[in-house]
């Protein structure tokens, strides 16, 4: 037998270390070539490494939350060699195809609803869109024309075994997975006990970010409330010529739209600060980076050139860099580069919210839920369609006045929606 050293891959754009997310493998387990081993975590995206040999596993560096450096030990396995003997496999392993390894978000802890067209037994298996199992257990059930959708996985996680996968093809009941724990009788009883979660992966990192946000950024909030009547009218207006089933357009194209208008006049809001050369760096182009909640904590996606697209190319690439960012298919460079965010809870948007700052950037606008309230127009007393503006500035660089005259600004625009569309 013949030793072989994994070491931590360079995972690229200067990282130096990972975060072990998650092992796949254990010591004893015998793992085929491209079979996925861990799921690790740099600063910029989840990774699933797959093992470059067929082997036997020695040893494991590094538990759940652990940092291992690049370079540094992984993983051992034991290969066969020429002149030993062959080294034992798993019934009809060898049969099952390696594949490269997927590049994706962790997998989330809880089930995501399912389309109709899955079948029940299958929801534990998909986690928004996404089906939990291994490179070689895509490539197999592609081969046999099976949707993986429709098997039931009694891994962790929901995700598909080897074993699920052979009793779908072989027509022979699946593994049951484990047991949901009882419930406990509703009433008065009292309830004991605690439960740890480490905080590791997606979550670390924005725990971080967050953090180094709030500490090194004094933060200027301005809430404004903008009358977004016409604004409405004007949207379903549009979604009124909408063909049958497109999806319809929200506010946030308007707003970003507005945004490239109301930033040519305040050029230190759509600025980043490098703090290593003590500069800031105006952006001619303005990315807008769209805060979105996916089922591994938040996660902010980039639309570019905001100020070259149409209303529907920029409600269409904001659908889809949020979709990629909630299923775990957004590429690292759509996950980097915004120069200004937008965030919006939608209908639970609430009154009034204090978005923190996206480091390194100026300003991120935070864009509350729209209702009808009595507001007194002309002298009387009538129902128009209310939504606050709660945004959030770095005030070291930009003054006060400059947010809220900023912020004025985009309101008129959007109080008066087809201003936003007339050049000059």
């Amino acid at each position: 037998m013949t030793r072989y050293v994994f070491k931590m891959p360079d995972l690229g754009e200067g990282t130096v270390e990972a975060e072990v997310v998650a092992w796949h493998v254990k010591v004893g387990d015998l793992v085929q070539e491209d079979q996925v081993m861990a799921e690790v975590m740099t600063e910029k995206a989840a990774v699933e490494v797959p093992s470059p040999v067929t082997g036997r596993v020695v040893s494991l560096t590094g538990a759940p939350g652990d940092m291992v450096p690049v370079g540094a030990e992984l993983i051992v396995f034991e290969t066969e060699t020429a002149d030993d003997e062959p080294v034992a496999t798993e019934p009809d392993a060898a049969s099952v195809p390696a594949a490269p390894a997927a590049t994706t978000a962790p997998a989330p802890q809880a089930a995501a609803p399912v389309a109709p067209a899955v079948p029940a037994p299958a929801a534990e298996t998909r986690r928004h869109g996404r089906v939990m199992a291994s490179p070689a257990s895509r490539r197999r059930a592609r081969e046999a024309g099976l949707d993986l959708g429709s098997v039931a996985g009694s891994g962790p996680g929901g995700r598909i075994t080897r074993q699920d996968l052979e009793a779908a093809l072989n027509g022979t009941p699946a593994p049951a997975a484990p047991a949901a724990a009882t419930r406990a009788p509703a009433g008065l009883a009292r309830r004991t006990g605690t439960e740890e979660v480490k905080v590791i992966g997606v979550r670390r990192v924005i725990a971080n970010r967050m953090t180094e946000a709030k500490r090194n950024i004094p933060h200027f909030a301005y809430v404004e409330e903008v009358d977004v009547t016409e604004l409405e009218s004007l949207r379903q207006h549009l979604n009124g010529r909408l063909p049958k089933g497109a999806p319809s357009l929200t506010y946030l194209p308007f707003i970003g739209a507005a945004l490239v208008r109301v930033l040519a006049d305040y050029p230190q809001c759509n600025a980043l600060h490098d703090a290593e050369r003590n500069v800031l760096v105006r952006h001619h182009g303005v990315h807008l980076g769209v805060a979105t909640q996916t089922p591994d904590g938040l996660k902010v996606p980039v639309v570019r050139h905001v100020e070259a697209r149409t209303l529907w190319d920029l409600s269409d690439e904001i659908r889809r860099v949020s979709e990629a960012a909630r299923s775990g298919k957004a590429a690292r460079e759509e996950l980097s580069g915004s120069t200004i965010t937008i965030t919006s809870l939608g209908k639970l948007g609430g009154i009034v919210s204090t978005p923190i700052i996206n480091a390194p950037e100026m300003a991120i606008i935070g864009v509350n839920k729209a209702v009808d309230r009595p507001m007194v127009v002309g002298g009387a007393v009538a129902v128009r369609r209310m939504m606050n503006l709660s945004s959030s500035f770095d005030h070291r660089f930009v003054d006060g006045y400059d947010a809220a005259a900023m912020i004025q600004a985009l309101k008129d625009l959007l109080e008066h929606p087809a201003t936003i569309f007339i050049p000059g």
